[in-house]
């Protein structure tokens, strides 16, 4: 019963994440997954990916019904991270358990960082970023796919940024677009992951991915009614204690 209530609650946190930032959920998973819930790491890098492409795809209609989504744009960007994804997912079977949770811990950081310190988003996208090659955003779209697939994370709190920098989309579709981009490179190494099946618990993985599903669109909802900053803050807070613990338990 323990277990259950943990993978809800866990579950929860990563929906309402995902849902309402468009990124950060898996950053959460993982460390959850492996923390609470008993998983190896590499086993919680795979199920954190199933978990993100159920819930980011709950997130993607939820932005879609509401005219958020750049499909063009975010379906060249996802494009260029497929093959990244796939190439890292399989080179991940091959990383030490230590070295694998102690590059998520530093991914965690950075993503903390990003959530609790944004850096300012033009509001219309229509700064001096916008002028920008394709070479740049072929290469942010290959970078995050190749995060994806290693570290089994989404990557919508590197995609959100990207999308407002690289590819001068306002704030208000980048986050849409983002679980467009995180559904497809994390379906990408999933699928590489899959040919070196490792053991997974699905007594855990059902009521995480169901709580994380419902999560979504309450995150969502709860975008709409709190500033997105704050929403940052609070996840970047929670998520830099994660971190730190993750970053001693690797060293120590």
């Amino acid at each position: 019963m323990t277990t259950l209530v943990l993978a809800l609650a866990a579950g929860t946190a990563v929906g309402l994440a995902l849902g309402g930032l468009g990124g950060g959920g898996s950053v959460l998973a993982v460390p959850a997954l492996i923390y609470l819930l008993g998983f190896a790491p590499a086993a919680a890098t795979t199920a954190g990916l199933l978990i993100v492409i159920a819930t980011s795809l709950t997130g993607l209609v939820a932005h879609a019904r509401e005219g958020g989504v750049r499909w063009r744009t975010g379906g060249l960007f996802a494009a260029a991270g497929i093959v990244p994804a796939a190439l890292a997912g399989a080179l991940s079977a091959r990383i030490p358990p230590g070295a694998l949770t102690a590059a998520f811990a530093v991914l965690a950081v950075v993503a903390a960082a990003r959530m609790i310190r944004p850096r300012p988003a033009p509001a219309d996208g229509n700064d001096a970023t916008a002028d920008v090659s394709s070479g740049r955003a072929v290469g942010a779209g290959a970078g995050l796919g190749a995060v994806t697939g290693l570290l089994g994370v989404g990557g919508g709190f590197l995609a959100v940024p990207a999308l407002v920098t690289v590819l001068a989309l306002p704030m208000s579709t980048a986050v849409g677009t983002s679980l467009l981009v995180i559904t497809v490179n994390s379906t990408a190494a999933l699928a590489t992951r899959l040919a070196t099946p490792v053991p997974l618990d699905w007594a855990v993985i059902a009521p995480f991915t169901a709580a994380a599903v419902l999560g979504a669109w309450d995150g969502r909802r709860l975008a709409a009614k709190v500033s997105t900053h704050t929403l940052q803050r609070v996840f970047g807070a929670v998520l830099l204690a994660v971190a730190v613990f993750m970053l001693v338990d690797a060293v120590t």
